[in-house]
């Protein structure tokens, strides 16, 4: 199949292409994805969005908290990222979905960044990970009151923050565009069930 078969066009036959994405969101219980430009007004938009989508499930207050805390984070990064990579190759815009599962919520976001700043993330999202809840408790003072932890952007506060929000294991991978980009990928779930 070449590349013009996947493509949505015009004909009326391409329409089938947004049938077989809508059941390929319900199999996979996609909330909502969003691709493209991220600024402020637009997590706005997606935070109202979520909000109005968890009242209606009737969501406990502390989980919607977490959500729309973990939200916040990782897409003011994405913001923060698309600013810094403004000149950057095109054709990889950011993106971000939020599903569920019988056991939890998910958050996944995925955007370009420098490969630069891969080990020192890398790094910081491994240190987190091997910390039970005390210990990034513990680290999350220390790095309030020095302000040690990051020393690209401030992102080490906020992937400590995401970790004890969620109180699990932060998932993530780079994927190499070329020789100064990557695609960075981050997946974080929150326990339905508190």
């Amino acid at each position: 199949m070449d590349n013009q078969t996947n493509k949505i066009t015009a004909n009326p036959k391409s329409l089938k292409y947004f049938y077989d994405f809508h059941k390929l969101m319900e199999q996979s219980e996609i909330i909502m994805v969003y691709a493209g430009e991220f600024s402020q007004a637009l997590t706005k938009t997606l935070l109202s969005f979520t909000e109005r989508k968890f009242n209606v499930e009737k969501l406990e207050d502390n989980v919607k908290r977490k959500i729309y805390n973990i939200m916040v984070e990782m897409l003011q990064n994405i913001s923060k990222n698309a600013l810094d990579n403004d000149h950057a190759i095109t054709g990889n815009s950011p993106i971000f979905m939020i599903g569920e599962s019988s056991d939890f919520y998910f958050l996944i976001s995925s955007n370009k960044i420098s490969n630069l700043n891969i080990p020192a993330l890398k790094n910081r999202i491994d240190e987190v990970n091997s910390l039970d809840s005390e210990g990034l408790k513990q680290l999350y003072k220390e790095v309030r009151i020095n302000g040690s932890f990051s020393k690209v952007g401030g992102a080490g506060i906020g992937v400590i923050d995401m970790a004890r929000k969620s109180e699990n294991a932060l998932v993530y991978e780079f994927v190499r565009l070329n020789d100064e980009f990557s695609m960075y990928s981050l997946l974080i779930r929150v326990s339905r069930n508190v």
